[in-house]
């Protein structure tokens, strides 16, 4: 009896081929060989499976049926009287106060933003004192919540009866009353204004030092003056950092305007409570003022969106997020679509 040496090449019969060392002993060939690899036109051919995702479905159809249920109490609660919601939607008072809404908020962004950009460039200045007044500033406004500022600025005159202006305790130049110096709706713009320079100068100032140091340097470098570094390198790449932020400021204010009612501006909240106060019909009229801030908001959102697309242009690439329009964005964020697979799609 022999002994065969098992650790070495397999010898073929005699008339038999050498067989395949890749070839397993029981005969059957691999489908591919070790150090095969597929071509591109597998790849390309190849069926895309989508992944299973049960729980992203059934949390898809919880919340389309909680939406359902909200949409039919909606509909079917006669309480919620729509029919005196339609009637009011229109009414020329509640028009008024619409108006003086949306002219509050614009007034008080336009001159609270030109405030920020001052404080922000206190704040980055190299003066310790214009940097110590202006962190004091926005310290003291943050930490004050905007309705004590409102009645501070409306009750002005049981602190200061009479505004003087002159030499610190020293001789007065000019004085004047002010117990009907401070309506309500100057006391809303004043302290309104104030609060949104507050935020509105830390918006800024994040957004200036998002950029980087060295995009100044390099500037300076080829010869720019600042006016134009700024204007032309530091503002448009800081830009996608404050536009969110001030877009959502801007909505937030829209809103806030609505504590203008306890010093009696007749905004759109306020107008709202007159004619309930007259009839008693609260829950529809505070409908009518809801439904138009939701339009207010929306319309605000296509905006912001829009502005954010315009100043990102620069980093979009084709098939990016940020490239995609306003549409495709919303119907990514719904479940109820899905997501689409684009593992493969670079390489079409």
């Amino acid at each position: 009896m022999t002994q065969h040496d098992l650790s070495g090449p397999a010898t073929a019969a005699p008339g038999h081929p050498p067989p395949d060392p890749t070839e397993p002993a029981s005969g059957r060939r691999p489908p591919h060989a070790l150090d095969s690899r597929p071509a591109d036109g597998e790849l390309l051919a190849a069926r895309l499976v989508p992944l299973r995702r049960p729980g992203q479905w059934i949390s898809a159809a919880v919340l389309l049926v909680l939406f359902a249920m909200l949409v039919h109490t909606l509909v079917a609660n006669h309480r919620f009287q729509w029919d005196v919601v339609g009637r009011y939607f229109l009414r020329g008072s509640i028009l008024h106060g619409l108006v003086l809404t949306l002219w509050l908020t614009a007034a008080v962004m336009t001159s609270g933003y030109l405030l920020g950009i001052g404080i922000a460039a206190m704040r980055l200045s190299g003066n310790p004192v214009l940097r110590g007044l202006s962190f004091g500033y926005v310290w003291l406004i943050r930490s004050v919540p905007p309705l004590v500022q409102l009645l501070f600025w409306y009750e002005l005159a049981s602190l200061y009866p009479r505004l003087s202006v002159g030499v610190p305790f020293g001789p007065e130049f000019a004085s004047m009353g002010t117990a009907h110096l401070f309506s309500g709706i100057l006391a809303a713009y004043i302290g309104l204004t104030l609060d949104v320079g507050a935020f509105s100068g830390e918006i800024v100032r994040g957004g200036i030092l998002s950029v980087d140091p060295g995009q100044r340097e390099a500037a300076k470098a080829l010869g720019l003056r600042d006016g134009r570094i700024f204007r032309r390198i530091v503002l448009p790449q800081a830009m996608p950092a404050i536009v969110p932020a001030s877009g959502n400021l801007l909505i937030g204010m829209l809103k806030a305007t609505s504590i203008v009612s306890v010093i009696a501006v007749q905004d759109l909240l306020y107008s709202t409570q007159l004619i309930y106060n007259q009839n008693f019909l609260i829950m529809p009229l505070l409908l009518v003022a809801t439904l138009w801030y939701i339009i207010l908001t929306s319309l605000l959102s296509i905006g912001q969106y829009y502005v954010e697309r315009h100043y990102a242009r620069g980093s979009n690439r084709p098939g990016s997020r940020q490239g995609r329009g306003l549409w495709q964005v919303t119907r990514s964020n719904i479940p109820l679509f899905g997501r689409a697979r684009t593992d493969l799609a670079g390489l079409s």
